[in-house]
């Protein structure tokens, strides 16, 4: 096998709680194909995002020049690898394309299921 990621799905050392809580994957299950010759092919099931609306916002930014995700993330939620969360929030599937836009309102918003301080 010369997929090493793969590899230590197979021999179980990798699972979905292996993944840190920041990360996007963090709790998302594994799955598993078995190919026609045999050959099980561990993989994490598909990451279903759910749409922007559904999330409380806190506040919005106006991207200004230079503005990086990361450091937006870092500022906003106190984590640079959460990123993530706020393309989720704003729709986005392409992370550089929430900052290239100068004067782009981004929302920042609690993750789902967590309401608002104003009940929404």
């Amino acid at each position: 096998m010369n997929d090493p990621v793969q590899a230590l799905f197979q021999a179980g050392v990798l699972k979905t709680t292996d993944f840190p809580p920041n990360s996007r994957y963090h709790d998302v299950p594994t799955r598993q194909l078995v190919r026609p010759d045999g050959t099980v092919v561990v993989y994490l099931a598909r990451r279903f995002v759910p749409p922007p609306e559904r999330f409380a916002l806190l506040q919005e930014h106006s991207v200004a020049q230079g503005d990086r995700l990361d450091r937006l993330a870092a500022r906003y939620l106190g984590d640079p690898e959460r990123f993530w969360s706020l393309c989720d929030a704003n729709g986005a599937i392409r992370p550089d394309e929430l900052v290239e836009t100068v004067g782009r309102r981004l929302r920042i918003t609690l993750p789902e299921g967590i309401p608002g301080p104003f009940g929404d």
